[in-house]
């Protein structure tokens, strides 16, 4: 079997699970949705994934319960229910083995907690291929949107690596699961993001980060290896490019990147202002193209 034929055996079965995540599955049922034998399902489901099947499964169930707990006024028992679990005891035992207290707990404090964020097998926060790819010669950039947003003064949830200065990097520091933690905090201001934080706000740690914006009351416990910090207001220059198929996500941001390099803020009466603020990025995802902000201040005349 080609790797390419795995991929899109596993992805099969992902997407079967995310359909029938409040139904009971067999591994019968995902070997059909794969087109392989059960044993074969297994084998890959491992392979590309690192959990087996109805491991995944388990955590995912566990993870969107969690979510329901926190937004909303659900009964524990309701939702061990919703979520194929066979009673109130069999899933405060599972909730609090994956999250470390119980649902009726989590419902009434909902602190920050790891949840499992379930990634398209191959996908590029489990790739072991460094950096972007090289922007192809005399290649036609795409169009990218390019807007100007204020952010307010805030507090960000971060966690720091050691020397990275982007993604992959990053991964190597702190690991891949930083962003499960990151969404589950009930009071963002807006999705996690990736960060490039100026040297003023390093403190000796890495230049590239992940993190969460929050309000500046925000004040539950900072979970541990995490820490809470606050950014000053600023202007930023957002660039969007166009959607992309998922797989070309090195090429999306290379082509955004590309774009950057040679663009003139002074086109919109800005000046780059590295030093205000983090330069982020949200998650590449296809359907919306690479999205990147940095930050700039008004040119006074």
């Amino acid at each position: 079997m080609e790797q390419n034929e795995g991929i899109l055996a596993v992805r099969r079965m992902q997407e079967y699970i995310d359909e029938h995540i409040s139904e009971p599955m067999t591994l019968s049922q995902l070997s059909r949705a794969a087109g392989y034998s059960p044993w074969h399902c297994d084998r890959l489901f491992k392979e590309y994934l690192g959990k087996a099947p109805f491991e995944y499964i388990r955590s995912l169930r566990l993870s969107k319960a969690a979510l329901v707990l926190r937004d909303s006024k659900t009964k524990v028992i309701d939702v061990a229910f919703d979520f194929v679990f066979d009673s109130h005891e069999g899933f405060t035992k599972a909730f609090s083995k994956e999250f470390g207290l119980p649902p009726k707990s989590y419902s009434m404090v909902s602190p920050p907690i790891q949840l499992f964020i379930p990634y398209p097998a191959n996908d590029y926060r489990h790739t072991k291929t460094k950096g972007v790819k090289p922007m192809q010669e005399n290649k036609k950039l795409m169009p990218v949107f390019v807007q100007i947003i204020e952010r307010p003064e805030r507090k960000v949830l971060l966690k720091r690596g050691i020397k990275a200065d982007e993604y992959f990097a990053y991964c190597e520091d702190v690991g891949c699961d930083i962003w499960g933690m990151l969404t589950s905090v009930k009071e963002a201001l807006y999705e996690p993001i990736g960060m490039w934080l100026p040297v003023s706000m390093r403190k000796g740690g890495s230049e590239y980060v992940q993190g969460v914006e929050l309000p500046l009351d925000y004040s539950k416990p900072v979970p541990e290896g995490y820490e809470l910090t606050e950014l000053p207001p600023c202007k930023m220059m957002v660039f969007q490019g166009p959607p992309f198929k998922d797989d070309d996500f090195e090429e999306a941001i290379t082509d955004v990147w590309e774009l950057i390099k040679t663009f003139d803020p002074k086109l919109y009466g800005y000046e780059w202002a590295e030093n205000d603020g983090p330069r982020f990025q949200l998650a590449p995802m296809g359907y919306r193209g690479y999205i990147e902000a940095r930050p700039v201040r008004h040119i006074n005349n």
